[in-house]
Parts: structure tokens; C-alpha cells; sequence
């Protein structure tokens, strides 16, 4: 466990090292081409240092109450590890998944493994579809603002997101694809909607309808959103405790605020870089045509239960994939002379946002 450091200080630290990162790989996408050897051994040094160390210091992090869910894990760990039986009725994979590694791990060793669970798979799906320049995906991953919180506090929800993605890493490979996104959804049910959204692709994979759908859910959530939140929530949605999500008591980060401007502005960012790059650009993939569809129906169904007490909990099932969306095309094709550059500018805005959202947002709230 990694306890020589303050634990209020914990991602301070890690948001530090970052930075560095942040501000080195810029400097080398002004000095050095993007195929430069150079450029690629430091991308690979890098990569390797950014995955191991973000595993070790996440999953080894104190277990500690300002891991608020981390705590409730841990108590159910220990009892688990006593003998005691599963009496939840809700999250029983994830509870059963505790209670196996329960009797071969200690509880630091355990979040360990869901470190690894939640990380990994962003290097799996970066390595498959950008090769040598996957750390570049890698690292928007690991820079997006939801990063730190989906991995030492909505634990279970993090695994559940990186299995979905890590279904595209084997597209080719269909049972694979199909057994990840069993797991996911098993793992936390709302990636059902996008294990859903992933469905309604195969039948209709034009991004310029769920383009518009995504704009029109936002007129519909200003005039009729609590409409909305009364419709899913009397659905369950999946179940009770994600009904709760939509009408329980407020989250202390995320606390309900009316319709949440500064969210819709956020997701916004994955959004115009779609619309750029596929119509502007001109850009033709099918995987991309399908993730970027996947995030906006994903996303608008956020934007209805936008004013839900806990909507950030539903507008983390669109906001992980957002890295690859903003940097898949400037990996996958030449679309600027001096591409490097642009790469170097992204990386500094995105990683912008999380700085400042952390260190001025919300920075009465460390």
C-alpha cells in the first residue's frame, strides 16, 4: 500500500505527474516528427511508465474514507473474507467476483486487480487500433476528467466501461466482442444502453441521425425533463438501485444544479470533434462512424435525466469513451501538414480542462 503520502494530497500528486507528461509529449510533438524513431521510442517508454505506474499508484492507493466507495467494498471484502455469504441482491457479479478474490488476495491486493480491470484495457484497445502511436490514446484515456474518479471511487462502474471497450478490440472476433459487453453489463447495468446503442449500430450506422437526436434531446430536456426522470425512473431502468440514481438523495460532487450547463459544455468536446472530422473532414471509418454514434445515443439519454441527483453516474456510460472519439481520426489518417502539432495542441487543451475543472472548479471540494 502507498501511504507515504498525504492521502488528501493523493491526486494531487498523480494529476502533477500528468502534467509533466502532458508538457514533455507536447515538446516532442514540436521538436520531432510523429514517425521519428526518437519520437517512437519515447512513445513507448512513456506508454509503458504511464500504464504501469497508473496501476500501481491507483490500485495501491490507501484504503481510506475519502474513497467513499472504496470503503463500502472494503467492508464487504473483509466480511467475504471471514466467510460470510452474499446477502446483497443487487450487484451479485461483482459481489460474487469479491467473494472469489476474497479468498486468494488481500483487500490492497484485490483493488489492485480492479486497477488493472479498469486500466488495462484502455492500453488493449489503444494498441489495437493505433499501433505504435498508442500511447497517444492511451493518455487521453488516463487525462479525461472521469479517469480518477471511476477508478478509486466508482469502482465497479470503471471495470464495466473498460470491458465495453476492450469488445472492440476484438470486432473481429465476435464471441469475444460479445462475452466482453456480457461482462460489462453484468459487472453495472447501464451498459446495457450502451451495449444497446452497439445493437441499434449494426442496423442503422449513420452518425448523422444520432447527430440530430442528440441535439433535439436538449430543447426536450429543458421543456419536458422531469417528464423524463419520472418516466425512467417508474421503468427502473434495469433495476431499483438504478431507479435511485435517478430520484434518490444528492451526490456531494455532483449535486443536482438544475440543467447542468457546464456537463452539456463538456460533452460537447467529444461531440464537435465527431462532427468535424467525419463531415468536415471527410473522415470514413466504420469503427469510428460506430463509436461516435454509440457515444451520442448514449449521451442524449444522459441529457433527459440531466437534473437527476445522480446524472453523472449516467453521464460516465458516454463520457469514457470520449478520448478515443477526439483522437481516433488525427492516429488512423493524415488529415494536416503538421499533424504532430495537432496532436500536441489536443493533448494540452483536454488535459486543460481536467486541470482547471480540479484545481479551481471544484477545489473547495479538496
Amino acid at each position: 500500500m502507498i501511504d507515504f503520502f498525504p492521502v488528501e494530497l493523493y491526486y494531487t500528486y498523480y494529476i502533477n505527474f500528468l502534467l509533466f507528461v502532458i508538457l514533455f509529449t507536447t515538446l516532442h510533438t514540436v521538436l520531432l516528427r510523429m514517425d521519428d524513431p526518437k519520437n517512437i521510442k519515447y512513445l513507448n517508454f512513456f506508454g509503458i511508465l504511464c500504464l504501469v505506474f497508473s496501476i500501481i499508484y491507483m490500485g495501491l492507493r490507501p484504503i481510506h474514507g475519502i474513497f467513499t466507495d472504496m470503503m463500502t467494498y472494503a467492508s464487504h471484502y473483509n466480511r467475504y473474507a471471514h466467510g460470510m455469504p452474499i446477502i446483497v441482491k443487487s450487484d451479485i457479479w461483482f459481489h460474487l467476483f469479491m467473494k472469489f478474490c476474497s479468498q486468494i488476495f488481500s483487500p490492497n491486493m484485490f483493488f489492485l486487480l480492479c486497477a488493472f480491470l479498469y486500466i488495462y484495457p484502455m492500453y488493449v484497445i489503444s494498441k489495437k487500433f493505433f499501433q505504435k502511436y498508442w500511447f497517444y490514446s492511451f493518455i487521453m484515456f488516463i487525462i479525461s476528467f472521469s479517469f480518477w474518479a471511476y477508478g478509486v471511487n466508482g469502482i465497479r462502474n470503471g471495470i464495466a466501461t473498460s470491458f465495453f471497450l476492450l469488445a472492440f478490440a476484438y470486432n473481429n472476433k465476435r464471441m469475444v466482442m460479445i462475452t466482453c459487453m456480457i461482462i460489462a453489463s453484468m459487472f453495472h447495468k447501464t451498459l446495457l444502453l450502451p451495449t444497446l446503442a452497439y445493437i441499434i449500430t449494426l442496423f442503422h450506422d449513420n452518425p448523422k441521425t444520432y447527430l440530430k437526436l442528440w441535439f433535439l434531446t436538449i430543447p426536450l430536456s429543458l421543456t419536458l425533463g422531469s417528464i423524463w426522470i419520472e418516466l425512467f425512473s417508474s421503468l427502473g431502468f434495469a433495476d431499483d438501485r438504478l431507479g435511485a440514481y435517478l430520484s434518490g438523495s444528492k451526490d456531494e460532487k455532483f449535486e443536482s444544479l438544475g440543467f447542468r450547463w457546464d456537463f452539456l459544455f463538456y460533452s460537447g468536446f467529444a461531440v464537435f470533434a465527431g462532427w468535424y472530422f467525419i463531415f468536415k473532414k471527410k473522415f470514413v471509418d466504420i469503427y469510428y462512424n460506430r463509436l461516435f454514434s454509440i457515444y451520442l445515443i448514449a449521451n442524449s439519454f444522459w441529457i433527459l435525466v440531466i437534473r437527476a441527483n445522480f446524472s453523472n453516474r449516467f453521464a460516465y456510460i458516454s463520457w469514457f469513451m470520449m478520448g478515443i472519439i477526439i483522437i481516433y481520426p488525427l492516429l488512423r489518417q493524415r488529415l494536416y501538414q503538421n499533424q504532430n502539432l495537432i496532436i500536441g495542441r489536443v493533448l494540452m487543451l483536454y488535459f486543460s480542462f481536467t486541470y482547471f475543472m480540479y484545481f479551481i472548479y471544484y477545489a473547495d471540494k479538496h
